[in-house]
């Protein structure tokens, strides 16, 4: 395994100290919310980018006819992507996302992190908490059980009770590290490893909503899926209702570049704003392509959702375009421009709702001017739908200023589309439940 990961006795200093609410006031609040300036940000990281294996950013925008800042940022020697990719509203925005997923990257492939290599019982025994490892994304292969060997990291258990948000919170370590060489660590095949919940940040507080607005966005896409996707008009948005004058702007830039343009709520019962937008080209570029893309966003503010979505969609068309997705099969890229796909795609986009569509205002919004009062606002939402656990594992940051962290949710349902996704709880409820011809479960 990574020689920098080590293993080391059960011990309660494993356990990250947890983030204070100290300094955690938004600082930049156009387009996302930061605690800093994206320019800011990327002047505190630039002389530690080769220290995280960052050799180039490029800046793709002009690859496109949308105008939407996309850079893609590369790691030749990553151990899992080797090209991330930012957006934002302008060019510092997109820079300083695609350098912080790839400096979250970086770590999550270099933890260093005491280690356990035992079984869910003896941790039990041993009178230690342990994950709800019962509600965690499960592989199909998954022969999982609390006898199993595996390895385990300290987690600090956000929704624990006063008095034991101290007391470490073991979860397994393939949910945390991003280390995809072979071999894999002892004890994984077990649950779905992925990046969902990795997030980095100015602050840990700003890490860590992050990490939380994933996985519900994750969870949200599944349930989505599960009820038809875009074949379905439940949640379609009235583009007319929007009037935050950000979102406004990106989706007047999509239409100028002849983009058939489609939004849908999918929030969930957690009641987080998640939206899904999906782009489709009207007419062919310089070399007679024409393309297809989606993109999502989560964020308490349900502008901020909205622009993520919009941004992402746009990322997710620029990846296409410039094949810089390495962890992507070819037919991935061919089937999104397929002239066939692309026309049913834009025919669906084009295609009225029936009934009214969904007004921007009836989406829920939560604005603050603080990341712990987020942090807290989300916990309470998660409490609501029967979610007791919110794990964090801090990943000691190697740059100043910079905070890592992997968030995992027991609970929700994890990345619906990866190979060997199982059903979680969520899921099967709703699928028992529109099986019945009864209302959505979540």
């Amino acid at each position: 395994m990574d020689g920098s990961s080590r293993h080391g006795p059960d011990r309660a200093e494993g356990a990250p100290s947890g983030p204070t609410p100290a300094d955690a006031g938004k600082g930049y609040r156009t387009g996302t919310h930061r605690l800093r300036a994206p320019a800011e940000t990327l002047a505190c990281v630039t002389p530690h980018l080769a220290a995280m294996g960052i050799t180039r950013i490029a800046t793709i925008t002009g690859l496109d006819r949308v105008g939407l800042p996309v850079v893609a940022v590369y790691r030749p020697n990553a151990r899992s992507v080797a090209v991330s990719q930012g957006k934002g509203i302008d060019l510092a925005a997109a820079k300083a996302s695609g350098v912080m997923e790839a400096i979250e990257s970086h770590h999550a492939e270099h933890p260093d992190l005491a280690l356990r290599l035992t079984s869910e019982h003896d941790l039990r025994a041993a009178g230690h908490a342990v994950v709800a490892t019962q509600r965690l994304p499960r592989l199909s292969v998954s022969r999982f059980d609390a006898r199993t060997p595996i390895l385990w990291c300290a987690a600090r258990d956000l929704m624990a009770a006063p008095g034991r948000t101290a007391v470490p919170l073991w979860v397994p370590f393939e949910m945390v590290h991003t280390n995809y060489t072979r071999p894999l660590p002892a004890g994984s095949g077990h649950f779905q490893m992925s990046s969902n919940g990795l997030a980095s940040g100015n602050h840990p507080l700003e890490a860590i909503g992050h990490g939380l607005c994933e996985v519900i966005e994750r969870d949200a896409l599944a349930l989505w899926a599960l009820r038809g996707g875009t074949d379905s008009d439940r949640g379609r948005l009235d583009l007319d209702t929007v009037d935050d004058p950000t979102a406004r702007d990106l989706l007047a830039r999509l239409a100028a570049a002849d983009l058939a343009v489609g939004v849908w709520d999918i929030t969930t019962d957690v009641g987080v704003p998640v939206f899904v937008c999906a782009l489709a080209d009207r007419t062919t570029n310089h070399l007679g392509q024409v393309y297809s893309s989606h993109g999502s966003g989560c964020h308490p503010a349900r502008a901020i959702a909205l622009c993520r979505a919009l941004t992402e969609a746009a990322q997710t068309r620029l990846t296409y375009i410039a094949g810089t997705r390495d962890d992507a099969h070819r037919t991935l890229f061919e089937t999104a421009r397929n002239p066939d796909r692309v026309a049913a795609v834009r025919a669906r986009l084009e295609t009225p709702p029936q009934g009214a569509g969904r007004a921007f205002a009836a989406v829920p919004s939560h604005e603050t001017l603080r990341f712990d009062d987020d942090v807290t606002w989300i916990l309470a939402r998660l409490a609501a739908v029967g979610i007791t656990q919110a794990a964090v594992v801090t990943v000691p940051a190697r740059i100043p200023g910079i905070a890592v962290v992997r968030v995992i949710v027991p609970g929700l349902e994890g990345l619906h589309d990866a190979p060997g996704y199982v059903r979680g709880e969520r899921a099967m409820a709703l699928a028992r439940d529109r099986a019945d011809g009864g209302a959505p479960a979540a």
